[in-house]
């Protein structure tokens, strides 16, 4: 018998084509629905008929995810659940990672998730600890999902690590990420954002905005709807074309730039940063505060309002004519054309600056 060697180093170094992941398509009942997915990218657009997603696998180790379905506390869920506690990100370039809970039916992050009939008020406190981690260990899979939404419906999407795209929802969106920027455009209706680290950019936007970051920037352009509202804990806040009954921006520290802003009622406020916005329009109200940072605001020559004037440590420059009732040195209280409205402007160190729009 003749036997033949066998070149081991030559076969070791042939390249073998793995298969395409292939993409899995589901559909959830009708009413709320709820996905949740620990690590990929998640773009959600409008749909036609019931709310469906698409799956598509990614990484070595994809084949072990499991996909869950099914009613959890009153909405329709689909689960891509991971084993194990510690999972890749698929971005090995990085050295950082994410901590959460997620429970053994892949749920996480919903303590304040909308509930039909009740609100189980200790939920978010079950689960396990998982580490995603942009490394080279752990559990090498992800996954990216598009889910299609049709008109009116009540969705809400969930994703630790990864990005998530919105484009062109009508209904009732709630984003939930713990570490991924959030891009949003041409949505109507009811869109929630709640990032704990990640910027957030929403443009062409209609109905009612709410944006909750722990870190990261904000940028919103072309809102035209009923309330617009900006929580963040650190970072700068921008936008313009604003068209709102009520606008209210609150950051821990960053600078507030806005342009463009034509609501009745604003509120605008940073605990360390500048302040700065360019309004449209006469208004009922508004609020301006800063713990330290110069505030300039300008307004139209119709602008007329009961005003107070408040800073520690800065000048304050008015192009108004202003009827003085009161003054100090860094303290002003008078009124501005009719008087109808109310203004109060307050910052801790800097200058004040209220003027005309050019």
């Amino acid at each position: 018998m003749t036997r033949l060697p066998i070149c081991t180093s030559l076969l070791l170094a042939i390249p073998i084509a793995l298969p395409a992941q292939q993409p899995e398509r589901y559909t959830l009942e009708d009413g709320p629905a709820a996905v949740y997915n620990l690590v990929g990218n998640v773009r959600v657009e409008l749909g036609d008929g019931p709310v469906t997603v698409q799956v598509t696998r990614a990484g070595g180790q994809a084949a072990r995810l499991q996909i869950g379905q099914g009613e959890i506390d009153g909405r329709s869920t689909l689960r891509v659940v991971y084993p194990g506690d510690r999972i890749r990100s698929g971005n090995p370039r990085s050295h950082g990672s994410t901590q959460l809970r997620v429970r053994d039916d892949g749920t996480f992050g919903d303590h304040d998730q909308y509930q039909h009939g009740s609100m189980n008020r200790h939920r978010w406190e079950e689960g396990h600890p998982v580490t995603i981690t942009e490394g080279t260990d752990g559990l090498d899979a992800r996954a990216d999902l598009i889910v299609r939404v049709p008109n009116g419906a009540d969705v809400s999407v969930y994703l630790a690590v990864g990005a998530v795209t919105v484009a062109n929802v009508d209904g009732e969106l709630r984003v939930d990420s713990h570490s991924a920027p959030v891009t949003a455009s041409g949505t109507r209706g009811t869109l929630t954002v709640d990032v704990g680290a990640g910027d957030v950019q929403i443009t062409q936007a209609q109905g009612e905005v709410g944006v909750d970051t722990g870190s990261g920037a904000v940028d919103v352009t072309g809102f035209h709807g009923t309330t617009l509202s900006i929580d963040t804990g650190s970072g700068d806040v921008t936008g313009g074309d604003f068209e709102s009954d009520e606008l209210s921006v609150d950051t821990g520290s960053g600078e507030v730039r806005l342009t463009g802003v034509t609501s009745p009622r604003v509120s605008l406020e940073t605990g360390s940063g500048r302040i700065t916005a360019d309004l449209r329009r006469d208004i009922a109200f508004l609020q301006v505060e800063t713990g330290s940072g110069e505030i300039a605001i300008r307004a139209p020559a119709t602008l007329g309002a009961e005003v107070e004037i408040e800073t520690s440590s800065g000048e304050i420059e008015t192009d108004f004519p202003l009827l003085v009732t009161r003054q100090s040195r860094d303290h002003m209280v008078g009124t501005i054309g009719d008087g109808k409205g109310t203004i109060a402007i307050e910052t801790g160190s800097g200058g004040i600056k209220l003027l005309k729009s050019n």
